[in-house]
Order: C-alpha cells, then sequence, then structure tokens
C-alpha cells in the first residue's frame, strides 16, 4: 500500500528526519488559514498516488494566502493520471543550495535490501541512471545487521552526499524496519542555503502483508489502494497494478503477464496495467477484469493473454463475451488464447463476432496488433483490422513459431525490456 506524500512526511518526523513545516487541507478556505500560519508563501502540492504531479500542475508556489486559497481549488479540481485530488499538502517553502536522491527498497530479485543514492536528486531516478549509470549507487544492505553507523556512513560517501546525510539514511532505515515499508524514498533531500538538510518529497509503501499492524494508514481515505481504479480492483478480488501506458493487459499468471508486459513495451507502446487473472479464474472474474481494464480513459486498446490450464479458454472467451453484453465496448480488443480448452474458446469468440474483438493466436502477433491499434506506431507487419493476421492459425493449432516450452507454458522467449512502468 503506497502512503500519501503527506502521510510519508509524517513517517519522516516521526522518526527524526528534518521535514518542512506543512499543513493538509480538503478545502480552499481551509489552504488560506494555513497558509497564513505557515508564513504566506507555500507550495501547495495534490495529494495523490501517482507520479508526475509537477508536469500536470499539481504543484504550485503560491505568493500569499490568498494565492494558496485560489491555487488549492484549481488544483482540487484536477484528476492526475486516474487520481482525483481530494487533498493538498502546503508546505514552506526552502531556501535550496543542492539536491540529493537517496532510498531503501526490498530487492526480491537479490534476496535482499538496498540502499539507493545520488547527488543528481529533484528528477527521476530512472533517468538519471539511464543517462548517467556512474550517478547512481546501489549498496546491498543486510537485515540482520541493518544500516549501522559505519554502514549509512559508506552510503553516504559513495553516492556523494553531503554531511549529515548519514544521520538521515539511519533514521530512514528505522522508517523502513519498524513501518513495514517495501520502500523508503527521500527526493529530493536538499541542503538548504543555511547549511541544514530537508527531506522535501518522500514516498513510502507500506507491505500489504503488515496490513493488521498498519491499521492507522486508509482508514479515512476513499482510495487506499492507490486510487478509484485500484479500489475496484480490490473489490473485486482482482490482482491489479495501473501503469501509465496505452495498451490495457489481462492474463493469467504473474509471469506470464510480465512476459507480455515485457514484449508489448519491445512493439513500442507502453502498458496501461499488470492484470493477473490468476490460475483458475472463472468467466466471471475474466467479465470483471475486462470491465475494469475498459473503463480506463488511457487505455486505447486491450491484449487478453491467456494460456489455458486451470483456467480453461472457454471459461476466458465466455467471460469475455459477458463482458461484452455488460459493458460498452468502444476500443479494439486483442485475444491470445492457447493450451487448455483454446479451440472451445476461440470457436466462442468466432460465433460472436463482435466487430471490435480480433483473435491472434501468438503471443507476439497480438502484442504487435495491440500496440498498433493503441497507436503506438504501425509495425511493418500490421494488417487492417478486418483483416486475416499473416500469423493466425487455425483454432485448434499450435502457433508454426513456437518452440516445445512455448507450447507448454505459453510463454514466448524474449530479450527483457522495460516496460516503462
Amino acid at each position: 500500500m503506497d502512503l500519501y506524500e503527506h502521510q510519508a512526511r509524517e513517517l519522516f518526523k516521526a522518526h527524526g528526519i528534518p521535514v518542512p513545516d506543512a499543513a493538509v487541507v480538503a478545502a480552499p478556505r481551509e489552504a488560506r488559514a494555513a497558509a497564513e500560519l505557515l508564513g504566506g508563501r507555500v507550495v501547495v502540492k495534490a495529494q495523490v498516488k501517482t507520479g508526475g504531479r509537477g508536469k500536470a500542475g499539481g504543484v504550485k508556489l503560491a505568493a500569499d494566502p490568498a494565492a494558496a486559497e485560489l491555487t488549492t481549488r484549481q488544483i482540487l479540481a484536477m484528476d492526475i493520471k486516474g487520481h482525483p485530488v481530494r487533498k493538498v499538502m502546503l508546505a514552506r517553502p526552502a531556501d535550496i543550495e543542492a539536491e540529493y536522491y537517496v532510498s531503501y527498497v526490498l530487492d526480491r530479485a537479490a534476496g535482499t535490501f538496498v540502499a539507493i543514492g545520488s547527488a543528481d536528486g529533484g528528477t527521476e531516478i530512472e533517468e538519471t541512471a539511464a543517462a548517467r549509470p556512474d550517478a547512481v549507487v546501489r549498496i546491498p544492505v543486510d537485515p540482520a545487521e541493518g544500516v549501522t553507523a559505519a554502514k549509512a556512513a559508506a552510503i553516504a560517501h559513495a553516492a556523494g552526499l553531503p554531511a549529515g546525510a548519514a544521520d538521515v539514511l539511519q533514521r530512514l532505515w528505522q522508517v523502513m524496519v519498524r513501518e513495514d515499508a517495501l520502500l523508503v524514498e527521500v527526493n529530493p533531500l536538499v541542503r538548504t542555503t543555511g547549511g541544514g538538510l530537508l527531506a522535501l518529497d518522500g514516498k513510502v509503501t507500506i507491505d500489504d502483508n503488515a496490513r493488521f499492524r498498519q491499521t492507522r494508514w486508509g482508514a479515512d481515505e476513499t482510495d487506499p489502494y492507490g486510487g478509484p481504479l485500484e479500489a475496484q480492483a480490490r473489490a473485486k478480488g482482482l490482482n491489479y497494478v495501473r501503469l501509465d501506458g496505452r495498451v490495457g493487459i489481462i492474463g493469467n499468471g504473474a509471469g506470464l503477464v510480465m512476459s507480455t508486459l515485457d514484449v508489448v513495451a519491445g512493439c513500442g507502446a507502453r502498458p496501461a496495467d499488470f492484470l493477473d487473472i490468476g490460475g483458475g479464474a472463472s468467466a466471471r472474474v475474466m467479465a470483471d477484469a475486462l470491465a475494469l481494464v475498459l473503463s480506463d480513459p488511457q487505455v486505447k486498446s486491450v491484449l487478453v493473454n491467456v494460456f489455458g490450464g486451470i483456467t480453461a479458454c472457454d471459461a476466458v472467451a465466455e467471460g469475455i463475451v459477458q463482458a461484452l453484453e455488460s459493458v460498452e465496448v468502444t476500443k479494439p480488443l486483442v485475444v491470445r488464447l492457447d493450451g487448455n480448452s483454446a479451440a472451445a474458446g476461440r470457436a466462442i469468440l468466432d460465433r460472436r463476432a463482435h466487430p471490435l474483438v480480433q483473435q491472434v493466436t501468438t503471443m507476439d502477433g497480438a502484442a504487435r496488433r495491440a500496440a498498433a491499434l493503441a497507436g503506438a506506431g504501425a509495425p511493418a507487419d500490421a494488417v487492417p483490422a478486418n483483416a486475416t493476421p499473416a500469423d493466425a492459425v487455425p483454432a485448434n493449432a499450435t502457433p508454426a513459431d513456437a518452440t516445445p516450452a512455448e507450447a507448454l507454458t505459453g510463454v514466448r522467449a524474449v530479450a527483457h525490456t522495460d516496460p516503462g512502468a
């Protein structure tokens, strides 16, 4: 569960990490009063669980209390990447001399925690790492040992952080451990013109498995899981993560869905979500999943990639048909079915013959088609929507280019690419 920025600030302050004076309000008149208490000139920041607030106009400087009231009214009317703004945080501005980046994150692949630091904060750390890999350091942290004074000093030195940063690093580690976090991030950690350090912005992700210990978070929020779509998914029991692309993704099994995201990214498109319907999904689950993805305004096409096992392809097809009957479908849907009852599933969709539903029998071909339909560029082998795809094969056949392993697992062997999530 992601926390709002003001909640992360509250945690930082409780653990002795220096933060700017701030107040959270939900109405413009409250903003005027809060700005007066903060000295008049404030930064007004939308409280949403997504990135890109600044670029969307959700972070603005207000020169006085009257401007703070007006700016708050404008920001509260915004919707940022599908996240309606219900609260804003007003913070006292800081005189910044330099910006840095620090975080701790659980690296599941490596089976350990990692400290990440950079002397170039204030920007997307992914962009910094891609443009100048040497500017970002990653240092493993033994959870049994933790971040001692010596470890914190080593991290600060390696990352080029200023004096005093080691103390912040130790305190930030305590946030990670004591608050059951999977991620704690300060970006930027700033050195002010007076020489002090301030955590200007922060992010904290709490382990869902520890929610029974972290009950204070989300109790007064209408979207504790990140946004309206995430809340709908949680209510339906769907494993869903909203991303920022244009191609909706639905699959069965986390590995297959992740592979699908990679292949779509390799076709020049950005996935709009991660949605795993699981290994034993029913037609009702499939219908709920499709309705959810189609309701996302940023989605321009949807790719359903299912390898039938416990979840038979005919049940998936029935779910798609149910969704087509109950949801107004205005976006093209590309379906790839393979494995258990694939022939029966394809036949069900053929009989339904919905004009916006296309079937492609390989994952690569389906990804190319979905990317093209989303407007991510027309690949050389793209064909009109009403044409038979070049890689289509009879409903009961195995794709000609599938290896034995692919035929058994439904996962294509592709080079890993960053899906841009």
